[in-house]
């Protein structure tokens, strides 16, 4: 058989006698080229620190959301920006409730803060999460993503949740999210949740940037009063016994009795007001109402007394010399004589040629010559 090389279609060939085949029209593209076009140009185009203000204050959680991740970039053309962006939404921030959420791995955390979150939302308010995740020591991203344990909150409209893995200094990632409180405020954010993971340092950071701390628990445990540290109990506004349903509500009001009466022996508290517990169910949301009036008659207390006032003055200080401390240290490292002469003096060190505190003093030394050299 032969065919002939010209035709179209192979099927036209004379030896296939009663096929024909019509010439096909050509199909349009599935997305329209120049929509399309516009959009990429959208999502590449940088936008102005007005801009960005502007879509903040409008609710724009798209814009919101890009904000904050100029605020986390270590880039300094990102947070140049950022800062810019920090600036114009200040005169807006201030004007919410500031809720730092902790406890104990396995305590239901995220669960509490869904329930919590909804009942909020439910009647009125507007509520930012904003989660500080464990980090993978490899990759520096989050584990845990909140947003897939919050799914029926990250699914309303009134609430925005934002996890921030804490790889790195620990007061860098809390600086971070001081700064993005200011930008949820300014967008109409009335309650910001601040959640921790485990108990440790950056309890302390979130406890510096909150009009109430919050300690989430969970009875038959082992021992509550010794599972736990004592400095973190001294920190709480407030304790919340999780998980008090089904056979595990009286091992709850138990454990309430323990934790009010341990309470009833701390010093008393700048703020003059005594610190409460509560059992509640994030699962079928019983003690939710109670837990939120507690905080609540916590900030009538406090703003009576001119104690809340007071605290966040003294929290704007403190961040900002924690911000210095920081700018220091990162402008230390990376200083080109100190990353020459880093690893000669690890090494020394190492090997005894000399002390730890010289070192450090030699270093120091080195990095301000470098520094004010041309002066």
């Amino acid at each position: 058989m032969h065919f002939n090389k010209d035709l179209e279609h192979i099927e036209d060939n004379s030896e296939f006698k009663g096929l024909k085949i019509n010439k096909g029209t050509e199909q349009p593209p599935s997305v329209n080229p120049d929509a399309a076009n516009r959009f990429l140009k959208i999502k590449r185009r940088e936008l102005t620190a007005d801009e960005y203000f502007d879509g903040i204050r409008k609710g724009d959680i798209s814009i919101l959301s890009r904000a904050v991740t100029l605020i986390e970039s270590s880039l300094p053309k990102h947070q140049d920006i950022a800062q810019q962006i920090i600036l114009k939404c200040l005169p807006y921030s201030g004007n919410s409730v500031r809720v730092g959420i902790t406890g104990v791995p396995g305590a239901g955390k995220s669960t509490f803060i869904e329930a919590m979150g909804t009942f909020l939302i439910e009647h009125g308010h507007k509520l930012a999460v904003l989660a500080i995740d464990p980090s993978s020591e490899r990759t520096k991203g989050s584990i845990l993503g909140d947003k897939t344990r919050m799914e029926k909150l990250s699914s309303m409209d009134n609430a925005y949740i934002r996890p921030s893995p804490s790889a790195g200094s620990l007061g860098g990632v809390a600086r971070k999210t001081r700064e993005t409180i200011i930008l949820c405020e300014a967008a109409g954010f009335d309650t910001i949740f601040i959640e921790t993971v485990g108990v440790g340092q950056n309890e302390i950071m979130v406890h510096s940037m909150v009009d109430f701390f919050l300690l989430v628990l969970i009875a038959g445990a082992g021992d509550e009063l010794q599972g736990i540290k004592r400095g973190i109990v001294e920190m709480a506004d407030g304790i919340v016994i999780n998980k008090a349903d089904g056979d595990n509500i009286q091992r709850a009001q138990l454990a309430k009795r323990q934790y009010s009466n341990a309470l009833h022996l701390l010093p008393a508290t700048k703020s003059g007001w005594i610190p409460r517990v509560e059992t509640c169910s994030s699962v079928t949301s019983d003690g939710i109402t109670s837990v939120w009036n507690m905080i609540g008659e916590y900030l009538d207390t406090t703003r009576s007394n001119g104690f809340f006032e007071e605290n966040r003055r003294e929290q704007a200080t403190y961040w900002m010399f924690e911000t210095i401390q920081e700018r220091l240290r990162n402008d230390f490292y990376q200083s080109d004589i100190i990353k020459k002469m880093m690893p000669e003096y690890e090494e020394k060190v190492k090997n005894a040629r000399i002390s730890s505190f010289e070192a450090a003093r030699e270093l120091s030394e080195l990095y301000l010559k470098e520094k004010f050299k041309d002066r």
